[in-house]
């Protein structure tokens, strides 16, 4: 029977018949003073820092700098806005303006004097005033456009500008609009109006011609109606005179 030693841990119990005596892992060596640390980089390396570690604070991943990032394409009217430069192509719709008020003035002023007791003031003021307006609105939009105003770009969600226009679209409404131009005298309204409206749910892609010819009759008929009764105004009968 072994003892402990005086002040230390008891000695090793010899193995007994047909028992293994587990390995001691060797200790590590520790270094010495002169040896170089495989963790301090070397004279004139650069020092490279340590990879973050994950904590709840601080994510595993660190997102490089925005510098890194490719820069966002750059808006023109934007530039021209920080700038302070006119945007020259407003020009252009302040001329439009300014040609439409005077034309609309010179129109008007060759229209008649006629007063009635059911227009007192006659036909030339309205017109007038209308023009004088977009004449006003036309110098104040150009003087905004000289002091560097600019609208606001386009939000276009839903808008791709790289989209080629969809032309049979665009042809089917110009011949819906033709055929109600020709056939409206011929006709009368309720028909070139039914084929207006009927034609025109077709071109943008509406195939229930059941249900769409119904709803263009009822329009047609509702604003024909509409225009005689509440405004006072006889749309073209057509072959349905003296059935309307």
């Amino acid at each position: 029977m072994t003892t402990p030693d005086r002040g230390g841990d008891p000695p090793p119990r010899p193995a007994a018949r047909g028992e293994t005596v587990p390995a001691v892992p060797p200790i590590p060596a520790q270094p010495t003073a002169g040896a170089a640390d495989p963790a301090t980089p070397a004279a004139g390396a650069e020092a490279v820092p340590p990879a973050a570690e994950r904590t709840p604070d601080l994510p595993a991943v660190v997102r490089p700098a925005a510098a890194d990032d490719a820069p966002a394409a750059a808006n023109p009217a934007d530039g021209a806005a920080r700038t302070g430069q006119p945007d020259r192509a407003q020009y252009a719709v302040c001329a439009f303006l300014a040609l439409v008020g005077g034309l609309v003035i010179v129109d008007a002023a060759r229209t008649g004097h006629a007063i009635s007791t059911a227009d007192p003031i006659g036909p030339k003021p309205v017109p007038i005033l209308l023009g004088v307006l977009l004449l006003i609105v036309a110098a104040i939009y150009a003087v905004d456009v000289a002091r560097g105003g600019s609208g606001e770009p386009e939000a276009g969600e839903d808008v791709d500008l790289t989209t080629p226009i969809d032309w049979r679209t665009v042809l089917l409404l110009i011949g819906a609009f033709l055929v109600n131009a020709v056939l409206i005298d011929r006709l009368g309204w309720v028909i070139s109006g039914t084929l207006l409206f009927w034609g025109s749910a077709f071109a943008l892609g509406n195939r229930h011609h059941v249900r769409n010819l119904l709803i263009a009759v009822a329009l047609s008929l509702i604003t024909f109606y509409t225009f005689a009764i509440g405004l006072g105004v006889n749309l073209p009968a057509g072959v349905l005179q003296g059935i309307l």
